[in-house]
């Protein structure tokens, strides 16, 4: 039974006709390569497509690059003129300052030269000083030399008005005694 439910084998016999048809399925065919070759080619043509439009983007890239550097420079140059005028300004502003300070130091110089005329002054001020007390001096020893022998005149004058005064005292209490005890 198990026989009777297979199919059963066919021999297959190789001919050439049988060959050639195995050897077609098994090899491509013209068509099959001239397609393969045109798809190739496509791709080629797709790739050097490509290659141009990378090459010009790379081409545009470098200049619009190159403008940005010149752009760049430019800008360099241009900020170096501004620097140079800048520091051209921050000179000419010392140069004046230089100059300020040069009449400070005429006008501290002025300052000095009226210091020393003030001091030279104030030098004469001082001798004059000294020449009034000096004077002063010689006029007060003079005074006390004239009160001392004023004072002494005076004692002296004082000594006699009070001897007289004295002795005039003695004769007229003299006379009194007498003219009281009769003698005259």
């Amino acid at each position: 039974m198990a026989e009777s439910n297979s199919t059963p084998v066919t021999e297959v016999v190789l001919n050439e006709k049988n060959f050639e048809v195995l050897v077609a399925k098994f090899v491509p065919t013209s068509q099959y390569f001239e397609r393969s070759f045109q798809m190739l080619q496509n791709q080629m043509a797709d790739f050097k497509e490509d290659q141009k439009e990378l090459k010009a983007d790379i081409n545009r890239r470098f200049q619009e690059t190159d403008a940005k550097i010149l752009d760049l420079r430019e800008g360099q140059k241009d900020f170096k003129a501004d620097m140079d005028k800048r520091f051209g300004q921050v000179d000419k502003r010392f140069g004046q300052v230089d100059k300020r300070f040069e009449q400070v130091d005429k006008r501290f110089e002025q300052v000095d030269k009226r210091f020393e005329q003030v001091d030279k002054r104030f030098e004469q001020i001082d001798m004059h000083f000294q020449q009034v007390n000096s004077k002063l001096d010689q006029i007060m020893e003079r005074v006390d030399v004239k009160i001392d022998a004023g004072l002494r005149e005076g004692r002296s004058l004082t000594v006699k008005l009070f001897s007289f005064a004295m002795v005039f005292s003695a004769i007229s209490m003299a006379g009194l005694v007498a003219k009281m005890t009769g003698l005259f």
